[in-house]
């Protein structure tokens, strides 16, 4: 009995990881779509969500079986109870990524892009996927250590996020006010994906310790 509920314990992180990686490439695949204006790749991105919502409507129900039937208690149940907040997590991730890749559909066959602001996005997308990548490994690892290094990836995400909205305020934007806010909008979503890739981590570091990192090292 002990041994089945190990294996799904195990299991429980196994899919966590697995959605995690969806979630980064689906990232990845949106970034691509959005500065390259590829329909059928932003199509794909928002066809596989999907995906990763199935697979954390099972891990939910894992979690609640294991509360209900096993009873788990100190790390056990910090394990579940993180489970479960990290799936909604990942499925917010993908969900982010479907905004993404629904602009780049919105304004096909044009670049929702402008010029100025191509470098910064690629910036962001390379480091949000990084992020997730990351995030992945620490679910199959459990490593604290690494948790912390997304960090700095994060302040990158938020110092490119910052420098978007000192070119919407310009008085130079020549772009008109429909791409500033597709540019407004597409910073924010890349924003908040960083931002639950880190949650993620600070999740595992409560996990494994009990106590949650300072905000200002993890957030």
């Amino acid at each position: 009995m002990r041994t089945a509920y190990r294996e799904q314990l195990s299991g429980l992180g196994a899919r966590l990881a697995d959605m995690c990686g969806l979630a980064a490439k689906a990232m990845d695949d949106a970034t691509r779509a959005l500065l390259e204006a590829d329909l059928s790749l932003a199509e794909e991105v928002i066809a596989e969500q999907e995906r990763i919502a199935v697979m954390g409507r099972q891990a939910e129900d894992t979690a609640l079986k294991l509360l209900a039937l096993q009873q788990p208690v100190a790390g056990d149940l910090r394990t579940v109870v993180c489970a479960i907040h990290i799936g909604a997590d990942i499925e917010r991730m993908g969900a982010l990524a479907v905004h993404v890749a629904s602009i780049s559909r919105l304004r096909h066959p044009e670049c929702a892009l402008p010029d100025e602001v191509r470098a910064s996005f690629a910036e962001m997308g390379k480091r949000a996927v990084l992020m997730a990548g990351i995030a992945r490994e620490v679910l199959l690892s459990s490593d604290s250590e690494k948790a912390s290094q997304m960090h700095d990836l994060d302040d990158a995400v938020d110092a490119e996020h910052r420098h978007l909205f000192t070119l919407l305020i310009d008085n130079k934007w020549q772009d008109g006010v429909c791409s500033a806010v597709d540019v407004a909008l597409l910073g924010r979503y890349y924003e908040r994906f960083a931002d639950h890739a880190v949650e993620i981590g600070r999740r595992v570091v409560f996990e494994a310790t009990g106590g949650l990192p300072d905000a200002k090292k993890l957030a």
